[in-house]
């Protein structure tokens, strides 16, 4: 449904959210950034539900109200994660997952950057470029024609910039309205204050 100009109401107890849809149709030129001391990169197979969902709540839940994957029962977030077609990456700082790329393959053709993200500690230390390089490597190693992802108004709002400084266009954009997670339990009510809870 077209929406007319001008104010919208968000029900109580809901969050709205511009969502961006960007996409790369050709591989773009790396960004050079070494490797942040201490840090490496490993794929993780056939991940432990408790670990990714601990790791996608330090990385986005906390901090930038990402709550999609939080909602899942076992079997769906299992059945997704778990697909052959999808990667999970984790950014290890000193032994311990500091950040998160999850790439999914399950489109012929296709590649979308499902989830991305390092934890606050690792913010302006290069790791997210250096997370980004290998998403990008990693994607069109595949027989793709497109890479793709989306981000919205919920996500740091470093993110829609560093997107398109890596290559990425935007495309369309939507907004979103979905149930507050920190009213459903979801998240605790302290998750991104910067965002104000309407009940």
């Amino acid at each position: 449904m077209l929406l007319s100009d001008g104010f919208h109401d968000v029900p109580p107890g809901k969050v709205a959210t511009v969502v961006t849809h960007l996409e790369m149709r050709t591989r773009a030129p790396q960004r050079p950034v070494p490797a942040p001391k201490g840090v490496s990169l490993r794929r993780v197979m056939d991940p432990d539900l408790d670990w990714y969902r601990d790791l996608f709540n330090r990385v986005g839940g906390q901090d930038w109200l990402w709550f999609s994957r939080l909602g899942m029962t076992d079997s769906a977030l299992a059945a997704i994660i778990g697909n052959p077609g999808v990667q999970v990456w984790s950014l290890d700082k000193d032994g311990q997952a500091q950040g998160l790329l999850e790439l999914d393959f399950r489109v012929p053709g296709e590649c979308e950057l499902a989830f991305f993200g390092v934890t606050s500690s690792m913010i302006g230390t290069g790791a997210g470029r250096f997370l980004m390089n290998a998403a990008i490597s990693c994607a069109w190693d595949h027989p793709i024609s497109r890479f793709h992802l989306h981000t919205c108004t919920l996500d740091s709002p470093m993110a829609l910039p560093f997107y398109r400084r890596s290559g990425f266009t935007p495309t369309r954009q939507q907004i979103e309205i979905a149930d507050d997670p920190r009213l459903t339990g979801g998240l605790p009510e302290t998750a991104a204050p910067h965002i104000p809870i309407i009940p």
